[in-house]
């Protein structure tokens, strides 16, 4: 199989469906913009980090896949919502890994400053992308239909990745510095 097939020369990519879109098009935007985040998550997972966040982070990567492929469904010409699914239950499990977390870490009364060490500068990258990610998300929504649970995950997603930030820290024994004006 090739991996260039030349047909988007023309400033056009095509959607599942068969749809050809313009590349700057919203929803290229939304799911590129997945797709990047996607890629920041695999660079944190590359990171000295604790099996366990490996195993969650492989999970999110997957549901990011998910999502990105609903995000380039052309609705209209393809029903693919049985096979792709982002539930209640996904969102569930973002919000328990990070009340496991927090529950061994101490409360802030500030913001952070992002960094630190790579992993912890990379989780603080990846909860910036998620939130471009879910912006684009909404946007889109204003034009398509997109799944509600599609966007609490991103929103979630973002949040979980700065309550992952802080355990990372903490597991590596780096002092959190906070932002004082």
């Amino acid at each position: 199989m090739r991996v260039y097939t030349r047909t988007g020369d023309d400033g056009t990519t095509g959607l599942i469906g068969g749809t050809r879109v313009k590349k700057y098009d919203l929803r290229i935007e939304a799911y590129g913009t997945v797709d990047e985040l996607n890629s920041w998550i695999g660079l944190i997972r590359s990171q000295e980090i604790s099996s366990g966040d490996i195993h969650d982070l492989i999970e999110i990567q997957k549901k990011l896949f998910v999502i990105g492929a609903l995000l380039a469904t052309d609705n209209a010409k393809v029903d693919n919502s049985t096979q792709l699914r982002c539930s209640g239950e996904d969102i569930l499990f973002l919000e328990t890994r990070m009340d496991q977390a927090l529950d061994a870490l101490p409360a802030l009364s500030n913001f952070l400053l992002p960094g630190g060490n790579n992993a912890v500068s990379y989780c603080h990258i990846a909860r910036t992308v998620c939130r471009r990610a879910e912006r684009r998300t909404y946007q889109l929504s204003a034009e398509i239909a997109v799944p509600d649970n599609v966007l609490k995950y991103l929103n979630r997603l973002s949040d979980y990745l700065y309550v992952l930030s802080r355990k990372v820290a903490r597991d590596t024994g780096l002092e959190e510095i906070p932002w004082k004006s």
